[in-house]
């Protein structure tokens, strides 16, 4: 009964509505296990995957074999445990099975193991998996305190979380060196409950098309001249990949940006201009449930664009503007009952004043403000720091974290606002 209550209070705060025991039933899981005491968890949790109703096949390390026996993996999971590259005169085909699974979760992942994930290191069939992989990873990282706390281990684990994989947190408590302290890898139930969750979010914008548009937008002068801004279109890249990941329909309208997409090409549509980002955004937007616009476009444009390279002759040049298009308001505008529409405000003073007057003003259902008063927030980083509000101008605020971390805060308040 703990175990259920335990399922109960995660599926509440992520805001399903219902909850069916075995939903693993169907899922393809490769559980990796790295050389480390914390191995024997690994028995269980594969017991627990197993009952829910996963398919899993093991891949172990040579060390993981004098932790836990792989006969016993093999009994419990129903396949064979696989270990080495060559074994048998037999090939084990990596790739295929970094193919076949649905998530691949790494439980314990050692401070080796975790080096050489983070280094691309590939001297293992666990590696070799690892690297082979289309599917996302999940990893539960098990070591002592002074391991878990090394700058290298800081650092192995951030490189990892850059590669899109999930960090499991580990635990505080008893530790194999015999000392207490942080280190332990999650329990059996806890890991469980993460690979649950994972499907459950994998699916809860499933069918819903969205709209998003990033980067900035380039306003000619001349055939080499223009205006634009320091935007650099990874606040909506990873948007439109966290939207993706959780089943959405994504069409991402992005400007000039360098930045790499983990998206089908059909589903970006690439323009340089304003005006261009806006035609775009009308032509789409009438087949979308939720609109986000968080590219950073040109509020002016200049009235005339010369066709030819403008020649540094004169001590000073005067070029008159005129305003372009409000694409956030002009969708606010048309829009339809069921729809939703997220704006971004990028504010230096009034930050809040100004967020708020942009919500309302341009009927957007929700406003994301970032500061660029806020040290590691703004054009061009990997990290950023926001406040939302929605339309009865309640406030959420979230604490500095990498843009995709920031991407899952704003769809998971998306989503608690649009089932309010």
């Amino acid at each position: 009964m703990a175990a259920y209550g335990r399922h109960c209070r995660f599926l509440i705060n992520d805001f399903t509505l219902f909850y069916t025991y075995m939903n693993l039933k169907g899922k393809k899981i490769v559980l990796g296990i790295s050389g480390s005491i914390a191995a024997y968890k690994s028995i269980l949790l594969l017991r627990l995957l197993v009952k829910e109703g996963a398919e899993v096949k093991v891949v172990m390390s040579a060390a993981a074999k004098d932790f836990v026996s792989p006969l016993v993996l093999s009994t419990l999971s129903g396949n064979a445990v696989l270990i080495d590259l060559f074994e048998e005169n037999s090939w084990s085909n990596h790739v295929a099975l970094g193919r076949w699974a649905d998530l691949m979760v790494i439980a314990p992942l050692s401070c080796n193991t975790l080096a050489k994930m983070a280094s691309g290191a590939c001297d293992n069939l666990l590696l070799a998996v690892y690297l082979s992989a289309t599917c996302p990873v999940m990893v539960a990282p098990a070591m002592d305190e002074d391991m878990w706390k090394h700058p290298a281990t800081k650092r192995n684990l951030s490189l990892l979380t850059s590669y899109q994989n999930i960090i499991i947190p580990v635990e505080k408590g008893e530790l194999a060196s015999g000392l207490h302290g942080e280190g332990r890898m999650a329990e059996p139930e806890q890991i469980v409950e993460q690979v649950q969750g994972f499907f459950l979010k994998k699916n809860d914008f499933a069918g819903v098309r969205v709209l998003i548009t990033a980067g900035p937008t380039y306003e000619a002068i001349d055939p080499v001249r223009f205006i634009g801004n320091h935007s650099s279109g990874k606040m909506g890249i990873a948007l439109a990949e966290e939207l993706t990941s959780r089943g959405a329909e994504v069409l991402l309208v992005i400007g000039p940006s360098t930045q790499p997409i983990n998206l089908l090409p059909e589903q970006i549509i690439r323009v340089q201009t304003a005006d261009e980002m806006y035609q775009a955004c009308i032509k789409q937007f009438e087949h979308c449930q939720i609109a986000i616009m968080s590219a950073a476009v040109a509020d002016y444009t200049p009235v005339n664009k010369f066709n030819e390279k403008i020649k540094k002759a004169e001590s000073s040049l005067t070029i008159e503007l005129k305003k372009t298009t409000d694409i956030l308001g002009s969708l606010g505008k048309i829009k339809k009952p069921g729809q939703w529409l997220v704006g971004f405000a990028l504010e230096t003073s009034n930050e809040k004043a100004y967020a708020l007057g942009k919500l309302h003003s341009k009927n957007a259902d929700m406003i994301v403000l970032n500061s660029l008063n806020d040290t590691g927030a703004g054009f061009g980083g990997n990290s950023n720091k926001i406040t939302i509000f929605d339309k009865h101008e309640n406030e959420f605020v979230f604490s500095l974290k990498s843009k995709k971390d920031v991407a899952a805060d704003i769809t998971d308040t998306l989503k608690k606002l649009m089932h309010a």
